[in-house]
């Protein structure tokens, strides 16, 4: 299915600047819930993200200051008797995040409110968590006769296992302040609501004038250990450092460093297998 990227799309808003891709969830008068009618748009946003060379990061965000995402639209699900998705692999039926579309660029999401059930795919696939202070983190799944699998298990590789089981296993009525994701890590950093899109572009622009080579082939080193053992996660970034040796930017980086200018660096996109 062909996406416009142009125009209007289905709950979301989709704008490019400064080497930076900026991806809004736009449906404030439903909570900004995820509608089957996203999937498409949001799987063709990630492939630009992924394929063009001149993005070299993204900056997942809402609208309004009340909700991120309260997950799937129950009430569709509701209606249509289950969820969009079939009973496929996983590559096959789930597209929301930059993991799940395979992208290896920065994902700077900011949190601008509350986050529940698969709005949580945007939190345990993102890079860096910028979230406004007064941001709440809760799954739903167990509450409407879901399994908490796939974010959950996300959760559980960025918090303590304790807490991310408390989050999943009961349900709404454990709220994670933003305060206390701060505290375990799951946020980076907490700020003001007033001054969330002013740290996150703050982020991704830091990340976008580094090379696009060096930080794509970072990324999947340290993604990528998350798969393995020590030896062999050392092993993977080892090939991964050694990749970059013959990319362009190997040899632009010092040299702009010893003639202290700004480097000029060469866009592309990396040639490492996906290690996910």
């Amino acid at each position: 299915m062909s996406v416009d990227l142009t125009g209007e799309l289905p709950g979301l808003v989709y704008e490019k600047r400064d080497h930076i891709a900026y991806i809004t969830i736009n449906r404030p008068d439903k909570a900004n819930t995820l509608h089957s009618s996203m999937v498409e748009p949001i799987k063709a946003i990630w492939a630009e993200v992924r394929d063009d060379p001149w993005i070299r990061c993204s900056v997942v965000t809402a609208t309004g200051e009340r909700f991120f995402s309260t997950g799937a639209d129950v009430g569709a699900v509701a209606s249509r008797g289950g969820v969009a998705a079939g009973k496929g692999p996983l590559s096959a039926e789930v597209h929301w995040s930059p993991r799940q579309n395979r992208v290896w660029k920065p994902t700077v999401t900011a949190v601008n409110g509350m986050v529940a059930g698969a709005g949580l795919h945007f939190i345990v696939d993102a890079d860096i968590i910028v979230a406004a202070d007064h941001a709440v983190f809760l799954d739903t799944h167990v509450n409407v006769g879901m399994v908490g699998a796939i974010e959950n298990i996300g959760l559980a590789k960025r918090l303590p296992l304790g807490s991310a089981l408390r989050m999943t296993l009961c349900g709404k009525s454990y709220r994670m302040s933003a305060e206390r994701a701060y505290q375990l890590g799951l946020v980076d950093e907490l700020v003001p609501a007033a001054q969330l899109m002013e740290k996150a572009d703050e982020i991704a622009h830091q990340i976008a004038a580094n090379s696009p080579q060096a930080v794509q082939l970072s990324m999947q080193a340290m993604w990528g250990s998350l798969e393995m053992g020590y030896t062999n996660a050392l092993e993977f970034g080892w090939a991964l450092l050694r990749m970059h040796w013959d990319h362009p930017d190997f040899k632009e980086g010092p040299r702009a460093f010893m003639e202290k200018r700004a480097p000029e660096w060469s866009d592309g996109v990396p040639k490492a297998e996906d290690s996910g």
